[in-house]
């Protein structure tokens, strides 16, 4: 019999490589697993069946057999727990008034990437105080989408980190990935595997390319090294994910406009891919400019009531107040106002929501 483990020729030891190993880590920290993390907090059936009925809810606006507008809608990135429930609260009160033309998805991002340095977001440091209470982070950021869920409310995020998703992906009916990672062979791989509708977002130079390129390379089977619930590096194979879109999130200019949409839907089209867009109303298509991601909406209004089935959703920027603030230690944070993103307020929000649900039936009109 062969051996794997053969017989050293010097005594065992541990050798010293502290010379070329690890040589710019400070720390090394224990890890919760997401098993454990789940036995703690567990789904219950109801928003187990919730998670499942709201995927299966996208995906069929992806494949055409409904018609509403998927509407993925909330706060930058998520702060404060009372305060994202008490914004949960008043948007299931909107989505269940549009339920018939919209299906609305909270946003619900813990994780922010950066373009240098900041804030990296609720898992990474929930008490926003440099911190870094990461097993803290993820058993808060999963307390929170079991209790938006217990609401009756759909929650999509994304996904930033390559092994946080295990510990919450569960719980999640629509995920995306972002400007910076789209071109990202790993998220790539990961969007491949994962159980939900995902949207990549076109380049942060406005470039679709990169995003069509990434929907070829989800629905296409995959094997990457990972982690198991049990906290395991193992080798994940997976199926395929065919519930992929891109969204249109700007680049040097806005990309929201029916000339814009045409040509990203004539590059799907060029790709073998369905001609659908989601539009992000905000970031470079509101030109960092909060205020006009209303204006950004009513335009995007315009083309789906004038009879555009191509655009499949929107995502927007809102809380329960208007603007942004920064984290300044030792002074207190402004209630129900962004720390990162400048968002529309709930108030403002409202009419949009009224005006897509509008949209959608003028455009049911024009199919009739």
């Amino acid at each position: 019999m062969t051996l794997h483990a053969k017989p050293s020729a010097s005594p065992l030891s541990t050798h010293d490589t502290t010379r070329i190993d690890d040589t710019r880590i400070r720390a090394v920290r224990p890890l919760i697993t997401p098993a454990l993390l789940e036995e703690w907090l567990p789904a219950p059936g109801a928003a187990q069946a919730l998670v499942e009925h709201s995927r299966a809810a996208i995906s069929r606006v992806l494949h055409g057999a409904d018609d509403r507008l998927v509407v993925v809608v909330g706060p930058c990135s998520i702060h404060d727990h009372a305060q994202a429930m008490q914004y949960a609260r008043a948007l299931k009160a909107l989505a269940d008034r549009h339920a018939d033309d919209l299906l609305v998805v909270m946003r619900v991002y813990f994780e922010k990437p950066r373009t240098t340095v900041g804030w990296k977001g609720y898992i990474n440091d929930p008490h926003l105080d440099g911190s870094f209470a990461i097993n803290e982070g993820l058993e808060m950021a999963r307390q929170l989408l079991l209790d938006v869920l217990a609401l009756g409310l759909p929650v999509g995020t994304e996904f930033l980190d390559l092994l946080s998703p295990q510990f919450i992906s569960d719980l999640v009916s629509w995920g995306a990935i972002g400007a910076r990672t789209t071109e990202s062979q790993s998220h790539r791989q990961l969007a491949s595997g994962l159980s939900c509708p995902v949207g990549f977002k076109n380049g942060t130079d406005g470039g679709v390319k990169v995003a069509s390129d990434a929907i070829q390379a989800a629905q296409a089977p995959h094997a990457f090294i990972g982690m198991t619930k049990m906290g395991q590096a193992a080798i994940f194979e997976t199926r395929g994910n065919d519930d992929c879109h891109v969204i249109l999130r700007g680049g040097k200019l806005p990309n929201y406009g029916a000339t814009e949409v045409e040509a990203a839907c004539a590059l799907l089209r060029a790709a073998g891919l369905r001609e659908q867009v989601m539009v992000d109303v905000s970031h470079a298509n509101s030109s960092k400019q909060h205020q006009r991601q209303v204006v950004v909406a009513q335009d995007v209004a315009g083309q789906v009531a004038a009879g555009d089935a191509r655009i499949v959703g929107l995502m927007i920027e809102s809380h329960l107040e208007e603007g942004r603030q920064d984290i300044v230690p030792g002074q207190p944070l402004r209630p129900g106002v962004s720390v990162t993103d400048a968002c529309i307020s709930l108030a403002q929000t409202a009419p949009v929501l009224g005006a897509l649900a509008a949209a959608v039936r003028a455009r049911r009109a024009h199919v009739a």
